[in-house]
């Protein structure tokens, strides 16, 4: 009834009404309306730190004492896993210049480069012992973001809110935010592929602070709401007529949708994205810069039921570090360090971490022996899917926990491995959501975020 009714203002109270009684079930169209989980979920919501470009695992929280030895030498083979024997041949061992220190109650060992990180180590798992399947940028931030290296696949956070919905019919279920433009594979990143468009993340460029720059057409200065609201209601009656001999066209309905879904945002984003309402003491907790404001955005995004966010640090790579590594690494960590650990003690203050799970890392790591540099630069390190480190903190994730292990030099992981598949079905399980279950018909076959493949790591639950 709601997929053939007209868009007006009876339908957006009734999907309130609904909403607010937690009666709301999902339409036979694309909704956005909440869906109950296959399972009580530890986690509402969902937060990826993008970390793109591949940061070093040796350099931040896999600390590798052999690497000290051996600096400049080759690796002994009998050191090196023989997934990395191919990669380390030629290349020296590359000791990393910064000291790690025990943190917290649990004595995790942390770099001193991520000092306020480290601070909040006893609410994180680290997991040493990720692996990918694709060692370039491009099909490593496409498997990352959608289980598939180079199909058009829809995107995790497109799967989400597939599966479960969003808590605010005035704001997209899922918002991908990334200061200076698109990171690299630009909208392919957060893609609802084959999934009705309803579910496709909503890009905003967070290096403007101004909201009408923030989202373009974010205000109507032509005509006030009412005339603006008849204006709609003469669109939807015109473009069900049109979709009436196209009930079956879901792109359709996806494009009905979304012009009601820019209406309501009207109403509310430029409230969700004005931190100047912040306090004076929040503000200096995550200090200043893009990274700290893209922050607050996204708690702020949270806290009015934005299922997933995802935060990138910016466009393009900027963790790749083939060359001057020790120039470089430094300044990237302390623009994030001090904001990441200000977003999750705030959300820890607000009641918020324990049904928000937070994800960092990179698509994968990089290597402990020293690329070959550039005659015009410093040495640095290549790119490494065999062994890398990400970490999660709050919704269900077991904190002050480290998970597998590289071996001695880095190279590969060696004990309680996690694949992205892995990965992904560990989160969406935080989620409520079994992602065996989870499909999506297509093409006469029923697709899944995981493939074939893909299990949950129970060791990092709490």
């Amino acid at each position: 009834m709601l997929r053939h009714s007209g868009a007006g203002i009876g339908t957006l109270a009734l999907a309130q009404l609904l909403s607010e009684t937690n009666q709301a079930e999902a339409s036979d169209g694309p909704s956005l309306a909440p869906r109950r989980p296959h399972f009580a979920p530890r986690a509402q919501r969902f937060v990826h730190l993008f970390a793109n470009g591949g940061p070093s695992q040796v350099d931040t929280f896999d600390p590798k004492p052999l690497l000290a030895r051996l600096h400049g030498k080759p690796i002994p083979r009998d050191v090196i896993s023989t997934v990395g024997d191919a990669q380390a041949s030629g290349s020296p061992a590359f000791a990393s210049k910064y000291r790690f220190r025990k943190r917290g109650q649990s004595g995790i060992d942390v770099s001193e480069l991520l000092p306020e990180i480290g601070s909040m180590i006893d609410d994180i798992c680290v997991v040493r012992s990720m692996h990918a399947d694709d060692i370039s940028h491009d099909g490593g931030i496409m498997f990352m973001n959608t289980g598939a290296a180079r199909l058009s696949r829809p995107s995790l956070g497109s799967w989400a809110t597939y599966g479960l919905g969003s808590e605010n019919r005035n704001l997209p279920g899922f918002i991908s935010m990334c200061p200076d433009g698109y990171p690299l594979n630009e909208t392919q990143n957060w893609q609802s592929a084959f999934l009705p468009g309803i579910y496709q993340g909503t890009f905003i460029n967070s290096k403007h602070e101004d909201v009408e720059r923030l989202i373009e057409n974010i205000r109507n200065r032509r005509v006030d709401s009412t005339q603006q609201r008849a204006q709609l209601d003469l669109l939807a009656r015109l473009n069900r007529i049109h979709q009436k001999p196209r009930a079956d066209e879901g792109r359709l309905e996806s494009r009905i949708q979304s012009f009601e879904q820019a209406f309501r945002m009207q109403m509310e984003a430029t409230d969700a994205f004005d931190i100047s309402q912040e306090s004076k003491s929040t503000l200096d907790m995550y200090g200043p810069g893009q990274q700290a404001r893209q922050l607050i955005l996204t708690r702020r995004l949270l806290e009015r039921g934005v299922r997933v966010v995802q935060s990138w640090y910016g466009a393009g790579f900027p963790w790749d570090h083939h060359g001057e590594i020790e120039e470089r690494l430094p300044k990237i960590c302390g623009e994030v360090d001090r904001p990441i650990a200000a977003f999750l003690r705030d959300l820890k203050q607000r009641g918020l971490l324990d049904d928000t799970l937070v994800l960092w890392g990179g698509e994968f790591g990089r290597t402990p022996t020293s690329e070959l540099p550039h005659p015009t630069t410093t040495p640095g390190r290549d790119h490494n899917r065999h062994g890398f480190t990400v970490w999660l903190a709050g919704g269900g994730i077991k904190g002050g926990h480290v998970h597998g292990a590289t071996d001695d030099a880095g190279f590969a992981a060696i004990q309680d491995k996690v694949h992205v598949h892995d990965l992904h079905a560990t989160i969406l399980h935080l989620l409520g959501l079994n992602h065996e279950e989870l499909t999506y018909r297509y093409a006469g076959r029923d697709f899944r975020l995981t493939d074939v493949s893909g299990s949950v790591v129970h060791e990092i639950l709490a």
